[in-house]
């Protein structure tokens, strides 16, 4: 086990720094699409129920960005601090914090689970559920309730094997789950006639799966960090405080993703539904593009938080440089397949002339403005991943919450459909000066020369 140990300590402090982010970056880039294309699975099989069906799970799928927002916020928060604490070799910390982010995200998700069924009703109606999409929405959320504890601290311990350095473990979980998804949702729908009941089961079932292999992970001994009882023991008030706070600006990212969801969605009605589908799916091809570049900072958060932890500034620093060249380089090819095939790529979703027009400029402002995005996104991680927990708040309100929100609110009344169109990409723009500060401001605080442990000559 020792020995163990001390490979993966030189694993994480001896691997060149791009090998190492490569490596760690394409299980995630992987499991993020697999994801994504198991949505699109699955919203195409519930499709097949009618409209009301294809709204249920809008509904629910909004609902579950809730459950996940916790699973991450506990798994970036127990995440990062472990992995500073693995840097200084401090294994007994490590594993205290992993079991304190794995029985926080559980229990948060079953109080969901409780109080979603006590409101159920209400919760279906909130999410935006009409009286003819209610009934569906109600049996497919059922399901999504009672896996909630499960979904929640699946994520959870995805992110604390991201970040120990062991992201193909995660992605053996994850994908497990995914496939499984897609293979029972014809299945159960269809073949057992359970209707939009049997994509709920199908989700809940395929959760319980992934938690059960990433939980063995950790029992087995494959992993750094130690889920068991007697740490639980060790875990304070203080500890999980800790970790919410330094995984809140995860939370706080998705919360301003919900409400600018909302609001674009508010905004584009106006206009008629073609300017709704158009939006709807500009947004899930941008994001599709954009989880390539996102994986890889994903890849980064890992190497971000051990070397700081180990006070090897050196490798902090060629990681930092090269994940905002690398996530730059695939953001740009990208973009350029986005705005060059903007009009098939709407077309393939929605053959719909108006749907198309509103959609392909939509599309092209959007990859343009997404060049700019990477370098954002790896600034945001590497506050979150050293545990500036503050400066990480803040990066994670302002391009996808504050300055969306704001640009919402102002465009449309000045340029009506094309200020919906230009909202987003500009508060991507605008927040680019903003995130070059922070960054400067980082990396002029930290010690220029890499300060090496006694244990490491």
């Amino acid at each position: 086990m020792t020995q163990s140990k001390n490979s993966q300590y030189a694993k994480m402090s001896e691997t060149p720094v791009p090998k190492l982010i490569l490596e760690l970056s394409v299980p995630a880039i992987i499991s993020m699409l697999v994801t994504n294309i198991y949505n699109l699975v699955d919203t195409a099989f519930v499709g097949r129920l009618g409209t009301s069906a294809s709204g249920a799970v809008g509904i629910v799928f909004g609902f579950m960005a809730i459950i996940q927002a916790f699973g991450f916020m506990f798994g970036q928060g127990s995440g990062s601090i472990l992995s500073r604490a693995l840097g200084k070799r401090d294994i007994e910390s490590a594993s205290v914090h992993a079991t304190a982010g794995f029985f926080g995200s559980f229990l948060f998700g079953l109080l969901i689970c409780i109080f979603g069924f006590a409101l159920l009703d209400d919760v279906v109606y909130l999410l935006g559920s009409t009286d003819t999409i209610a009934p569906y929405a109600k049996a497919y959320i059922s399901y999504i309730l009672i896996s909630a504890p499960f979904m929640c601290s699946c994520l959870t311990m995805n992110n604390i094997l991201r970040y120990e350095g062991k992201a193909f473990l995660g992605m053996i979980g994850l994908m497990s789950g995914a496939i499984l998804n897609m293979v029972g949702d014809p299945i159960l729908m269809f073949g057992l006639k359970m209707g939009i009941s049997g994509a709920g089961l199908s989700t809940a079932l395929s959760q319980l799966v992934s938690w059960c292999i990433l939980l063995w992970m950790f029992l087995s001994g494959k992993t750094e960090s130690k889920l068991s009882l007697a740490n639980a023991r060790l875990v304070t008030l203080a500890m999980i405080g800790n970790i919410m706070a330094t995984g809140f600006p995860s939370l706080l990212r998705q919360a301003l993703n919900s409400i600018t969801t909302v609001m674009l969605n508010s905004r584009c009605g106006d206009y008629g539904d073609a300017a709704v589908a158009a939006m709807s799916i500009v947004s899930r091809i941008a994001f599709f593009a954009f989880s390539v570049a996102l994986g890889v900072g994903q890849g980064f958060q890992p190497v971000s938080a051990f070397s700081y932890g180990a006070r090897k500034y050196t490798r902090l620093r060629k990681g930092f440089r090269f994940a905002c060249l690398m996530s730059e380089g695939i953001i740009i090819v990208s973009c350029a397949v986005l705005i060059v095939f903007s009009g098939d790529l709407i077309g393939i979703f929605r053959d719909d002339e108006e749907v198309i027009r509103i959609g392909t400029r939509a599309l092209r402002l959007q990859a343009l403005a997404t060049l700019v995005l990477p370098p954002c996104m790896v600034v945001e991680m590497l506050f979150q991943s050293t545990g500036k927990r503050l400066g990480a708040s803040i990066l994670s309100s302002l391009r996808n919450g504050l300055f969306f929100i704001a640009a919402l609110m102002i465009l449309p009344r000045i340029r009506g459909l094309a200020g919906i169109q230009e909202s987003q990409p500009l508060s991507m723009l605008v927040s680019v000066p903003l995130f070059v500060v922070f960054a400067v401001f980082f990396f002029r605080r930290l010690p220029k020369e890499q300060v090496e442990q006694a244990s490491d000559t």
